[in-house]
């Protein structure tokens, strides 16, 4: 009986095919060309687009013919150049940015702790709300008549209003990025026992880090337009003022070629910052974690 049953199980033959590409398609991996690799390039399809404005610059200021009004960008190279070359345009510029670190700091560990308290308390909450709505569309060089009677003359002021400028725009971006975190996440993080602190650097700051990040390109920004813009004001402490000081300087003096130098140093602090530091948190960061593309 055994033997007519196993008689009755089928058999299958066993044979290999050769499989081999359809005939036309061609080389899946394709080597890229030396224009192709130019092309994915960022810095170099930035570089392009830096290379027209200036050239855009250079003739628009030619056919002007006024460089009272509006200098060359070869004679705002050659009065960039001389400013390096003397250490004005690089001591007023560690001024500025020494100035601009201690604010920035600040601010961002005043936001840490408002949106902790935020993420952690419903009295945090509703405290971080009120003083955003508050705060928040006052822009900071309203405050520099207060800073001048509160601080006087000098770097607590420009400081002051630093912090003021950061606080606010960090604090939503972190809140928003903590609220955006999902219920799956706040209860792994729960199921092991993660408590306040814990909580918020194990769960919260990971997962809501481009929310974070984002506060921060925005609070530098803002942090950085109205140190210049302060400077400008009052931006001389004892007998040493920054980069914004040294513009107002040179307008009085009417050495446009030195105005445009100056804000052209502004720009370039802007694109490093932009460009290396912060392109470099994103590499390491939210990049390398799968969490933005791009």
């Amino acid at each position: 009986m055994s033997d007519t049953g196993s008689s009755l199980v089928p058999t299958r033959p066993e044979f290999e095919r050769q499989v081999s590409a359809p005939i036309g398609l061609g080389d899946v991996a394709k080597p890229l060309s030396f224009v192709e690799r130019l092309g994915a390039n960022s810095a170099f399809r930035r570089g392009i687009i830096l290379v027209a404005l200036a050239l855009a610059w250079e003739l628009y200021a030619r056919w002007l013919a006024s460089p009272l009004t509006f200098p060359t960008f070869l004679e705002t190279l050659a009065a960039l150049r001389d400013g390096i070359v003397s250490g004005v345009i690089p001591q007023r510029l560690s001024v500025t940015l020494e100035t601009l670190v201690v604010g920035y700091a600040i601010g961002l560990v005043i936001a840490a702790l408002f949106t902790t308290a935020a993420v952690t308390t419903r009295f945090g909450t509703d405290l971080l709300s009120t003083f955003t709505a508050m705060f928040n569309p006052l822009p900071a060089i309203a405050l520099l008549p207060l800073a001048l009677l509160w601080f006087g003359l000098g770097r607590p002021s420009l400081i002051f209003v630093i912090v003021h400028s950061v606080l606010w725009a960090v604090a939503l971006n972190m809140h928003s990025g903590f609220l955006s975190v999902s219920e799956t996440l706040r209860m792994a993080g729960r199921t092991f026992g993660l408590r306040g602190m814990g909580f918020v650097f194990r769960i919260l700051i990971p997962a809501a880090f481009p929310a974070i990040l984002a506060g921060l390109k925005i609070g530098w920004a803002f942090a950085w337009r109205t140190l210049i813009a302060a400077e400008l004001v009052f931006g001389v402490s004892s007998g040493q003022g920054g980069l914004g000081w040294f513009i107002f300087e040179n307008r009085n003096t009417l050495d446009t070629a030195s105005v445009f130098a100056g804000l052209l140093t502004v720009m370039a602090v802007g694109l490093v910052v932009e460009g290396v530091i912060f392109r470099f948190l994103e590499a390491r960061t939210i990049r390398r974690w799968g969490m933005q593309n791009g």
